[in-house]
């Protein structure tokens, strides 16, 4: 597949998907979401990619929400058909093998939003902002907003984000434990691929693993998600890299992680 709305790259083990129409400030129509998912196909298979990167081309936008102009035009089956397109396409981001960072540089509104938190973190430039406005436009998150920003944030501040559309700058989303780190607009992705190469370094089974461990055990009692940490720890230690990385320790080397998700 071409690609007209977003920019795939991969290097030293690192995919980057850049959302790219600037003119409509990165907004999310269905031709995006098509290529996104393709894309992310691509990085499924790839046994070499370690660690996906998200951002928006351009400084004033990661993605400004749905395309309105797109979305006024739905019937009530399209709509559904859309908003269900959507949160498969952004859900995959939290059921990847591998770690998501979202580089967050301008807005994030709607899908914006929604995008970063299906993401395993987020940096955020310092002209960054964030808010599910749907409620302005007389609807509501689509794309699973209601539902992963209580997640990560709270009921209560949730529903007064999205009840209220408000936005909120990046430094009141670190403040609220939304975004983990803000950053100077010209440093954000050197910051962001920095931490990128640091998780790619490590191996592909143990950061399987410890993702699957802790999505799995945020929607379970403790005790479930104890057990779901030790089954994940034992297959660590089966694993390629779980033997090279007890072996390096003992030999006081740095450990040189090679295996895949099938060894």
């Amino acid at each position: 597949m071409a690609y007209e709305n977003i920019i795939f790259e991969v290097a030293e083990g690192i995919a980057t998907i850049t959302f790219n129409r600037p003119k409509a400030l990165n907004a999310l129509n269905g031709d995006l979401l098509d290529e996104m998912a393709d894309a992310l196909d691509k990085i499924e298979e790839d046994e070499d990619i370690r660690v996906l990167v998200l951002t928006g081309s351009g400084d004033k936008s990661f993605v400004a929400g749905a395309d309105i102009t797109e979305l006024a035009t739905f019937n009530p089956l399209q709509a559904k058909l859309f908003a269900r397109k959507g949160l498969q396409t952004i859900g995959r981001l939290q059921n990847l093998f591998i770690p998501v960072i979202a580089a967050v540089n301008g807005f994030a509104l709607g899908g914006g939003s929604e995008m970063a938190l299906a993401s395993d973190f987020i940096y955020a430039s310092e002209n960054a902002s964030f808010g599910l406005p749907e409620i302005k436009l007389g609807i509501i998150p689509g794309f699973g907003g209601t539902q992963r920003l209580p997640r990560l944030i709270g009921a209560s501040m949730a529903k007064e984000m999205i009840y209220t559309g408000k936005l909120i700058t990046a430094a009141e989303a670190e403040k609220i434990g939304m975004v983990n780190r803000v950053l100077a607009p010209d440093a954000l992705m050197d910051e962001t691929m920095k931490t990128a190469r640091e998780i790619a370094a490590k191996g592909k089974v143990s950061l399987r693993a410890a993702k699957q461990a802790i999505n799995s055990g945020l929607n379970v009692d403790i005790n479930t998600g104890c057990q779901i940490e030790t089954d994940s720890f034992a297959i660590c230690m089966a694993s390629v890299d779980g033997k090279e990385g007890t072996r390096a320790f003992i030999e006081k080397r740095k450990a040189d992680f090679k295996g895949t998700l099938k060894d």
